[in-house]
């Protein structure tokens, strides 16, 4: 006689930030499947997609935490890269086919810092032909892939700092180590390739690590496999996040209702954007923006309980 059918994992409720370091080879979808069995939820998403090449910080958001995530794709984010120069690819990557070659002899270090100088500012950036980006409805990469011709329009980005670390001599190349501080949005894939431009040599990147994504750090994150053989995750609470990620303030009882009824507040918010709300158990509530009329009162934005 058959015993009785073992249970199954009762799908948690918990909410929160998960800060995963994540393994090239995987797609950010990927990491989220992965943590979705995890956390027991299908509740996850990411802040911030990492091509499969890269690794480094990949923010989720698990249940209510993914109506966070909208709101967080803003920050400034940080990145260590290597750029090899003297080869252009169909992808600005060494995932990519080779479509140029040049020599880069009588190029030296001095040369690549002026080149790459002149690509911090706020600049007017070309995306990679192969981004997420959709044009008519369909994503870059997958009409590149399906064989067509991909232009995309120049965005606006901010490339707040390039720090050059090294420029290592590599048979008929020259790799670049560098670091990127810069806006959300920003395509480090890019910068290799304008930086080979400008060169007149082609350039395309062949590593990439997210070491930041605004105040969470890449000491923080946790790798993936790590996760998987503890079976479980830790994640970073809502009060948690709503304090990392905005100004906050604390509210009383009587005003947390308010907000869990959707109300406005008479409060002079700390800024002009997404603040965090607070309630009495450090949990958080909402986030609140000023009311466009009346600077002492605060409408909400997004509600979480």
């Amino acid at each position: 006689m058959s015993g009785p059918a073992p249970s199954r994992r009762e799908t948690s409720t918990e909410s929160g930030l998960l800060v995963v370091d994540k393994p090239a080879g995987l797609t950010s979808h990927d990491v989220v499947g992965r943590v979705r069995r995890l956390a027991r939820t299908r509740k996850v998403g990411h802040a911030g997609t990492l091509d499969p090449m890269a690794t480094g910080v990949l923010l989720l958001g698990v249940n209510k935490a993914t109506r966070l995530l909208g709101h967080l794709a803003l920050a400034e984010k940080s990145y260590d890269a290597v750029v090899r120069l003297g080869a252009a690819t169909t992808t600005d990557d060494a995932e990519g086919e080779v479509v140029s070659t040049a020599s880069v002899d009588g190029i030296d270090e001095a040369g690549v810092r002026r080149a790459l100088e002149e690509l911090v500012g706020d600049i007017e950036q070309v995306p990679s032909a192969v981004s997420a980006i959709k044009v008519d409805g369909r994503r870059a990469y997958q009409r590149v892939r399906d064989g067509e011709q991909v232009e995309l329009a120049p965005r606006r980005v901010t490339v707040y700092a390039i720090d050059v670390h090294e420029v290592t001599p590599r048979d008929d190349a020259l790799d670049v180590a560098l670091s990127v501080r810069c806006s959300s949005g920003t395509y480090i894939r890019a910068i290799a390739r304008d930086v080979g431009a400008a060169l007149g040599v082609g350039g395309h990147l062949t590593a990439l690590r997210r070491t930041a994504i605004g105040p969470v750090g890449i000491e923080e994150a946790v790798p993936l496999e790590v996760m998987e053989e503890r079976g479980e995750v830790t994640l970073m609470t809502m009060g948690q996040a709503g304090r990392r990620f905005f100004p906050s303030i604390d509210v009383d009882e009587q005003q947390a209702r308010d907000v869990g009824f959707g109300r406005s507040l008479d409060v002079r918010l700390p800024a002009a954007g997404p603040v965090a709300v607070i309630g009495p158990t450090g949990d958080l509530l909402a986030l609140y923006e000023r009311s466009s009329d009346d600077e002492t009162r605060a409408r909400p934005v997004a509600v979480f309980v």
